[in-house]
């Protein structure tokens, strides 16, 4: 997010949501999705980006899109670092913007963590797991 955040020209703030999927798929496709920190201020007629580390199934997401458009930004667009579009179970899932799309590894560093360790590396790398 600092990275991405230092590469944009223009005055922008950053905000952050908190949202918890919970209990699986119900009926129709969706998720249950609960917002657990909300954005500090109103998107109302500005510009909004929402920045994702992992582009999976695309439940949380949808559910996120969905609920900004209720708050008439002037735009949303969606970008992830990671996506996974053979995951998607949203059809319509509009992600413009796409670092990597990767296999259905999981990946440690760069933010990115295993039991809150690894974060810390610079780069991603493809986290080995030992069979016991």
């Amino acid at each position: 997010m600092a990275d991405l955040s230092r590469a944009i020209p223009s005055v922008h703030e950053l905000d952050f949501v908190e949202l918890a999927g919970y209990g699986g798929a119900v009926p129709g496709g969706h998720e249950r999705v609960r917002l657990l920190k909300d954005l500090n201020g109103p998107v109302e007629g500005r510009h909004v980006l929402v920045v994702e580390d992992v582009v999976d199934t695309g439940l949380t997401l949808n559910y996120l899109r969905k609920l900004l458009a209720l708050r008439r930004p002037a735009s949303l667009s969606i970008a992830t670092l990671l996506d996974r579009p053979y995951r998607r179970l949203v059809d319509d899932l509009p992600v413009r913007y796409v670092g990597f799309v990767v296999p259905d590894e999981y990946f440690v560093g760069y933010g990115f963590d295993l039991d809150e360790r690894h974060r810390n590396l610079p780069e991603l790398r493809v986290a080995k797991f030992r069979r016991t």
